[in-house]
């Protein structure tokens, strides 16, 4: 007889049978086709910015406004792909139906870009005294339809590849979660392998052969994912959607606030739930579908957030909101790792420096090593090497140290890895606050304050930030997929795990916010406000970087008070077993 996995099936949604799907090999091709899907993406985000404003004509500060918008819808639009995957579709198909979408995206890129026609005219010279035209009518229209089909495809390959990758191990063994924690790892590091390329051999390519090759070159390489995709059909694994985890929260918050209206005067007799019952936690074992019959039914949630239990009171109030104790135990897991997910989005946003300020410094400094001359925008190879080299050290020393020190399965918990990447965010601001002090200083004593020749101070004092910070992206970014995946119910795991890229984009978001509210303030008491105009040399960047430091302080105090009353759902599973 064959050993089925309950609530998994196979690419054909016949029973997933162990041994037979899932596992390292499964997760493998998942692996492979990240990279060339990060490849593929990155490619050109990291440079649109100079494509839209050499060849669409945008200014710069449009241009870098297109470009934030695209990268943050694309990574918000994650969590459409992770509630669809968990609603209406497996992951298996979310990632065929969002490849074909980002495949047609890059390809209406591509020929826009190849064919002189559907591109403005190019500018005349000062001389003539005519202007750049802008990209407008339905050329505009093909270029932004081209963008955000690759951002509606990339917003559903992030919120689905990760957690098809992580459902390939059996949960039930130590040994299927220490893989899955080691896949979170290696995923990270295939998003670098893809960026390293990116960054470098696609991004010349772009800048010496054309955008029409750079294009081209990443229209083939999300093509080519599809059919590597493919071939893990047969020994891939998939979830068995279960219904709308939004439903599901909704009706629960909205039968907690019915209840509590309905009863609010009544007496507190006919409302309170019998306290003599023993209560039992409502969460499935790791290997169990929510559907499947358990030894001992919970009868009554746990005693947690007592707002929401008041959803179970509503069986005799509504019986359009009729929820069960299941339901209600689903919703407090979403609402306890809300707070966590919060604290990691001024990480993001300091992230976000490393691709706008930390550039322009790195552009005012002596930028050569040896005879080779480094680009500024080539910078992010720092952080992205950084990652490749500590990623497999983390997996193969770091953790396997840990968990004989610890003697725990885990080694370091994902809260204390989370935690470690916001520690590096305070050092990495600190950082950088002290390196832009130490390059006005030479600026000033140089007499170079107002040149644009190079500084006497080399670019990889820069690199520095980058370092903290790229260790930070590793520890946190793999840290929140295994822990939102985890801890999340089953029927919501890859919409949980698109929180991850979530945080990333309201990082950018804020980051843009801060420096726009920085720049209103500061311009009330001084003629120049902080980060305002084309000198960065009179920026007072460095006491905005002081600012992000103090601010990722707090939030670290915030994360700690969060993190330290947090209970795993293992632990909740042990306390809440009835005593014998």
């Amino acid at each position: 007889m064959l050993n089925t996995c309950e609530g998994y099936v196979d690419w054909r949604n016949r029973p997933a049978v162990r041994g037979r799907h899932g596992g390292i090999l499964a997760a493998s091709f998942v692996l492979v086709v990240e990279v060339l899907e990060n490849l593929a993406f990155l490619a050109n985000a990291s440079n649109l910015v100079l494509y839209l404003s050499k060849f669409m004509h945008f200014s710069p500060s449009s241009s870098a406004n297109v470009v934030t918008n695209f990268m943050g819808t694309a990574f918000l639009l994650a969590l459409l792909g992770g509630f669809l995957a968990d609603a209406l579709f497996t992951t298996y198909y979310i990632y065929l139906i969002s490849a074909s979408i980002e495949s047609l995206g890059m390809l209406v890129l591509t020929i826009q870009a190849r064919v002189t026609s559907l591109k403005p005219p190019p500018c005349f010279s000062a001389s003539t005294s005519i202007s750049c035209e802008q990209v407008d009518g339905r050329k505009a229209l093909m270029l932004f339809a081209g963008l955000y089909l690759v951002a509606l495809g990339v917003g559903g390959i992030k919120g689905s590849l990760p957690p098809h990758g992580a459902e390939q191990f059996d949960e039930n063994t130590l040994q299927g979660r220490k893989q899955r924690s080691a896949f979170f790892n290696y995923y990270v590091f295939c998003l670098s392998c893809g960026a390293l390329i990116a960054v470098t051999l696609v991004v010349w390519v772009e800048d010496n052969k054309g955008w029409q090759w750079g294009f081209g070159v990443s229209t083939a390489t999300i093509l080519l994912s599809i059919p590597i995709f493919l071939i893990g059909s047969p020994v891939y694994r998939t979830k068995v959607p279960i219904g709308s985890p939004i439903t599901t929260i909704f009706k629960v918050l909205a039968a907690a606030v019915y209840s509590t209206y309905k009863f609010r005067d009544s007496s507190n007799s006919a409302i309170e739930m019998d306290t003599s019952r023993t209560s039992y936690t409502t969460e499935t074992s790791e290997g169990e579908d929510r559907n499947t019959k358990r030894k001992e039914p919970s009868q009554t949630p746990t005693e947690s957030l007592e707002f929401v239990n008041r959803a179970v009171k509503n069986k005799t109030v509504n019986p359009m909101l009729e929820c069960t104790a299941e339901q209600v135990e689903e919703v407090k897991i979403v609402l306890r790792i809300l707070p966590i997910f919060m604290s990691t989005i001024m990480l993001n946003c300091c992230l976000a420096q490393l691709s706008t300020f930390s550039v322009q410094q790195a552009s005012t400094m002596n930028t050569n090593l040896g005879s080779l001359k480094v680009p500024p925008a080539s910078l992010p190879v720092f952080p992205v090497i950084f990652i490749m080299i500590l990623a497999p050290i983390y997996n193969h020393i770091i953790i396997p140290f840990a968990r004989k020190v610890t003697k725990s399965e885990m080694g370091i918990t994902h809260l204390q890895r989370i935690g470690t990447g916001l520690v590096l965010s305070v050092v990495a601001m600190a950082v950088a606050a002290l390196v832009e002090m130490k390059r006005k200083r030479i600026a000033a004593n140089s007499g170079l304050v107002n040149s644009t020749k190079p500084l006497p101070i080399t670019f990889l004092w820069i690199a520095l930030q980058y370092l903290f910070l790229g260790s930070a992206d590793l520890f946190t970014l793999a840290g929140m997929m295994e822990f939102f995946f985890t801890e999340a119910p089953k029927s919501m795991r890859s919409l949980a795990t698109s929180l991850s890229w979530a945080s990333l984009a309201m990082g950018y978001y804020l980051s843009s916010v801060l420096v726009s509210l920085i720049n209103t303030i500061t311009s009330r008491y001084r003629d120049t406000p902080w980060l305002f105009g084309s000198n960065l040399n009179k920026y007072r960047l460095e006491r905005f970087y002081w600012l992000m430091c103090i601010l990722s302080g707090l939030n670290l105090s915030h994360y700690l008070f969060w993190a330290s009353r947090y209970k795993y759902k293992s632990m909740r599973k042990t306390l809440s077993q009835p005593n014998n």
